[in-house]
């Protein structure tokens, strides 16, 4: 297991500062996931992690020990890219046999640890196929596994599921919760866009925005109590709807915050009304949009199909214990 300690980190390429003094502690075995928007800094976060990049001030501890200037090799790291990045003209077992081998480890142990990586991700019948002749969650489990031999103390995992198709992502997605059940004596750091991968795999989330760090907390945490309009437009899909202006006067805030499975429509006397622009129906639930004259459609959700057309005017309230208040700098009023 190992702990992992950011302290006032920074990165700058040239004059450009991308990490902006972050201070960070990530506990033994624990799935931390870093999102935010393009360009937030989270991949470089990671390489910094790695050892892929070199940091410019601020140290980098792993269980105690400064690791700033040591080598990827020796951190006890093993990394997952988007890319795969797997040997073409390599076998499968050799492609995750590959670090091992060059470390010139026991050809029996070698075989051992790959065929136990293997059945966790439920790939042995594999071993002896070609990267080509693989979907890409097939080799993207591949290069996991190759990431496992190694029996590292701490996974990096840069965006994995990026190059999937929708059902492949999700199917993975329970792959590496799985991996992480069955590993819980490792530390993870998973780097994602995506909140939905944020919300369901990680013990806590470290939203980041512009080099620095929003908020960090449980799933849930971010969820019902965010640090700012950011975190609060950020976690949770659909996102949370900002109502302001006149329409957030009587909360005594400058924009009110509603998700919309907390919106309810009335049949009449709501606090607000709205003309419906667009409705989607999903099946199990369905999403309203109402024009609103807000900065974007207001989005009311429901379960089952909805009944309404375009263009007819609905009126909804909020759940009174729901609402979040922001005051003008986006700062939550508690």
């Amino acid at each position: 297991m190992a702990n992992i300690q950011l302290k006032n980190l920074r990165k700058s390429f040239g004059v450009v500062e991308v990490i902006k003094g972050v201070d960070l502690d990530i506990r033994s075995g624990e799935f931390m996931v870093f999102v935010g928007p393009s360009g937030c800094g989270k991949s470089t976060l990671l390489r910094l992690i790695a050892g892929l990049e070199d940091i410019t001030s601020g140290e980098l501890v792993f269980d105690g020990v400064l690791v700033n200037g040591l080598a990827p090799s020796k951190r006890g790291i093993a990394m997952v890219f988007q890319s795969y990045a797997l040997y073409p003209h390599m076998t499968v077992y050799d492609n995750m046999a590959f670090g091992l081998t060059l470390e010139k480890g026991n050809k029996d142990d070698i075989r051992k640890r790959v065929e136990r990586a293997a059945d966790m991700l439920q790939i042995r019948q594999y071993l002896d196929r070609l990267p080509k002749q693989l979907s890409g969650g097939q080799r993207q489990r591949v290069a996991i596994g190759r990431a496992i031999v190694r029996d590292p103390k701490v996974f990096l995992f840069d965006e994995p599921l990026s190059n999937l198709d929708a059902a492949l992502r999700v199917a993975t997605r329970i792959e590496i919760a799985k991996l992480h059940e069955s590993m819980h004596n490792v530390t993870m750091v998973y780097v994602t866009h995506d909140q939905v991968e944020a919300m369901t795999l990680a013990d806590r989330i470290c939203v980041l925005r512009d080099g620095i760090i929003e908020q960090v907390g449980t799933p849930m945490e971010l969820y019902e109590r965010p640090d700012s309009m950011f975190v609060a437009g950020f976690i949770g899909s659909p996102k949370m709807n900002f109502i302001g202006g006149s329409h957030a006067e009587p909360f005594g805030a400058s924009t009110v915050g509603i998700r919309g499975e907390h919106l309810v429509i009335k049949p009449s006397d709501g606090v607000w009304s709205g003309q419906v622009i667009h409705t989607e129906n999903l099946g199990a639930d369905s999403y309203v949009y109402l024009e609103m004259g807000t900065e974007e459609p207001v989005v009311v959700r429901l379960d089952g199909k909805s009944e309404y057309r375009s263009g007819e005017t609905v009126h909804i309230s909020p759940m009174e214990d729901k609402i979040h208040r922001f005051d003008a700098a986006g700062r939550p009023i508690r």
